[in-house]
């Protein structure tokens, strides 16, 4: 709590981990809290914070390697703040990832994507070393992370929430949350068509200076990628390519090298989250 009498929360979401499910189907109908999560007002939180009246804020952003670059701007004006944060095992974790890139248009195997071993990927080994972003969320912030799993969510939704709940001071209807997806999920098939797809055809996401050239190539790549992504579901497996978007293989060798470090994350949970 700030001296002002404000007790603070900030949702520090990891991508993949239900963070834009919870921005939109959950916190929004929290009661008796000030829910702060879209860019706009969350680039003034500061200033809507400070000139607020007393009472419960909480904030919710999606960081994944920018993490400690904003938190610590956070916590340049908030030192105090409770961070919750959720994790997911490494090797799910990043596969995750992973499928997202592909999704939007990133035509690079696995290895170059994350790199266990020679550490080359672009995602680094440091970024799914969960244990290190507790130590950067105790290092700007006076009060210890509220450590949630992701797993734990999907096998009793309602338990998750009531806990976030009970912790912030909040209470909420059942019936006001959908536990349908926010997005929709994309299987192998469809995953390695649009993989194919991008080898030829350049359908990132990229920022231009011309607004309207922008747009109208924001239009143009969407309609690629959503119209193979839609008809893929639709063909043959002998059409799709049998090599696995991900080698089991892989996946294994990541979970086995952070095993120590998800347990050091079961443990700090355990030990240091609010017992209610």
């Amino acid at each position: 709590m700030n001296q002002s009498g404000k007790y603070i929360f900030f949702h520090v979401g990891l991508g993949k981990t239900a963070t834009t499910y919870l921005q939109y189907k959950v916190f929004p109908f929290f009661k008796n809290i000030t829910f702060i999560h879209r860019k706009p007002k969350y680039l003034k939180v500061a200033q809507i914070i400070d000139s607020g009246q007393d009472g419960v804020f909480l904030i919710s952003r999606e960081f994944d390697q920018q993490l400690e670059r904003e938190v610590k701007k956070f916590a340049a004006h908030h030192p105090h703040t409770r961070v919750i944060i959720v994790f997911r095992q490494h090797d799910g974790w990043i596969a995750s990832q992973y499928r997202r890139f592909v999704k939007n248009g990133h035509a690079i195997p696995f290895h170059q994507f994350f790199d266990v071993k020679e550490d080359q990927g672009m995602f680094k080994k440091i970024d799914l070393d969960f244990m290190h972003k507790i130590r950067v969320l105790e290092k700007y912030f006076s009060q210890k992370p509220i450590v949630l799993f992701y797993d734990d969510l999907r096998k009793d939704s309602f338990a998750f929430f009531d806990y976030i709940a009970a912790c912030i001071g909040a209470n909420y209807n059942r019936e006001d949350i959908s536990l349908e997806k926010h997005h929709s999920s994309y299987n192998e098939k469809q995953l390695k068509a649009i993989f194919a797809v991008s080898k030829w055809l350049d359908i990132r996401k990229r920022n231009h200076h011309n607004k309207i050239f922008y747009q109208f190539r924001r239009i143009f790549i969407n309609i690629i990628r959503y119209s193979t992504l839609y008809i893929a579901k639709y063909l043959p497996e002998t059409w799709i390519n049998t090599q696995p978007l991900i080698h089991p293989d892989e996946l294994k060798t990541v979970r086995e090298y952070y095993t120590s470090d998800w347990n050091e994350v079961v443990k700090y949970a355990e030990e240091n989250n609010p017992k209610l």
